[in-house]
C-alpha cells in the first residue's frame, strides 16, 4: 500500500504542475482538479504528504521506462562543452529566473534555470537555483535531487549543502540533514543561517514525540507529572473567583454572576486573564526552570532560509 500511496503522490504532483503551468482550457483545469481531488480521496493523500515524494518526477520515470534518459542522468553520462553564446544564453536565462524568485513566480524561476541547465549543464548554480525554486513549490524530492547534481558539479559549493539540508529537513530527514548542514559550516564557517539550521535539526532528531505529548513533541505527560507546576495549577484552579466562572462557562450559557442563558461578560473574561496573568507570574518567581522548559517545547523551530533566498 505503501507503494500505491507514493505513486498516487507522484501523479496527483504531475497534475498540479499541469494545472499550474500546463496552459490548459479553464474546462481542462476544472477536469484536472476533480481527478486531484478523486485522487486524494481514495489513496488518502495529499501535496502536504512530501514524505512520499520519490527522487524523481513521474516524466522524468516516463522517460527512462521510454527509453530517453532524465536530464541529470544525461548530462552525467555526456559531459557537454557550451559554446560561448551558450554561456551567455545561459547567463542570461539564469537571470531571467532570479528575477521571476523575486517575483515570487516560482513555476517560471524552474522553467527558466532549466533552460540555462540545457545549455550549460556543468553550472553548479543553476542548479542549485533550481533546487531552491522547487523547494519553495514543495518539491523537495526535486531540491534534493539538485542540490545532488550541483555538489557532484562543485563538491565545495557550501550553498548546495546549506540547500540540501533544507530539503531534507522539510522532507523530515534530520538526521541526513544534518550531515549536509555540518559540511555546509565546513566550507562557510561564519553562516549564521547555517549553524541556526544545524542546532534546529540536531534538536529534532533528539525529539521523540510521547503518545501523551501534544504537537511539535509537546511534553505534557512530563509537564502534568512536575510537582511545581501541578502545586501552581491546583492553586489558579482553587481560586474561588476562577471557579465561579468555569462553572458558568462549562454548564453552557451561565455566566460567573449566575445569569442564565448569557455568555461571560467581559469582565469575566478579564479576571480569568487576570488570574492566568498571576499563575504565570508565581510560575516564573517560583520555578523559573519550568518556565524556560515550557518555552523551549513551544517555541517553533522551522528552519531558517533567510540567506538561502539569495539567488546567484
Amino acid at each position: 500500500m505503501a507503494d500505491q500511496k507514493r505513486l498516487a503522490y507522484s501523479i496527483i504532483q504531475f497534475l498540479h504542475d499541469q494545472l499550474q503551468n500546463g496552459g490548459l482550457s479553464p474546462d481542462a483545469q476544472e477536469s484536472l482538479e476533480v481527478a486531484i481531488q478523486c485522487l486524494e480521496t481514495a489513496f488518502g493523500v495529499s501535496m502536504e504528504d512530501q514524505g512520499l515524494a520519490v527522487s524523481q518526477t513521474l516524466p522524468e520515470i516516463f522517460e527512462a521506462a521510454a527509453g530517453k534518459e532524465p536530464e541529470h542522468i544525461r548530462t552525467n553520462s555526456e559531459p557537454i562543452t557550451p559554446s560561448e553564446d551558450d554561456i551567455a544564453e545561459a547567463e542570461r536565462l539564469k537571470t531571467e529566473g532570479n528575477d521571476q524568485m523575486k517575483a515570487e513566480n516560482f513555476e517560471a524561476a524552474v522553467s527558466f534555470y532549466g533552460k540555462a541547465i540545457e545549455l550549460n549543464p556543468s553550472n553548479a548554480v543553476y542548479f542549485c537555483n533550481r533546487a531552491a525554486a522547487y523547494s519553495k513549490l514543495g518539491n523537495y524530492a526535486g531540491a534534493v535531487r539538485d542540490c545532488e547534481r550541483a555538489i557532484g558539479i562543485d563538491p565545495n559549493y557550501s550553498k548546495a549543502y546549506g540547500r540540501m539540508g533544507l530539503a531534507l529537513s522539510s522532507l523530515n530527514k534530520h538526521t541526513e540533514a544534518v550531515v549536509y548542514y555540518k559540511k555546509a559550516l565546513e566550507l562557510d564557517p561564519d553562516n549564521d543561517t547555517y549553524k541556526s539550521n544545524l542546532k534546529i535539526a540536531e534538536q529534532k532528531m533528539k525529539e521523540t514525540p510521547s503518545p501523551t505529548g501534544g504537537p511539535g513533541g509537546f511534553d505534557l505527560a512530563g509537564l502534568l507529572n512536575n510537582p511545581g507546576f501541578m502545586s501552581m495549577a491546583s492553586n489558579l484552579m482553587n481560586n474561588p473567583q476562577v471557579q465561579q466562572l468555569m462553572s458558568g462557562m462549562i454548564s453552557g450559557g451561565h455566566n460567573a454572576m449566575g445569569a442564565a442563558g448569557t455568555s461571560p461578560s467581559t469582565n469575566d473574561l478579564a479576571s480569568l486573564i487576570q488570574a492566568g496573568q498571576q499563575f504565570a507570574q508565581q510560575m516564573q518567581q517560583q520555578n523559573p526552570e519550568l518556565i524556560e522548559q515550557l518555552r523551549s517545547q513551544i517555541r517553533s523551530r522551522t528552519p531558517s532560509a533567510s540567506n538561502e533566498d539569495q539567488q546567484e
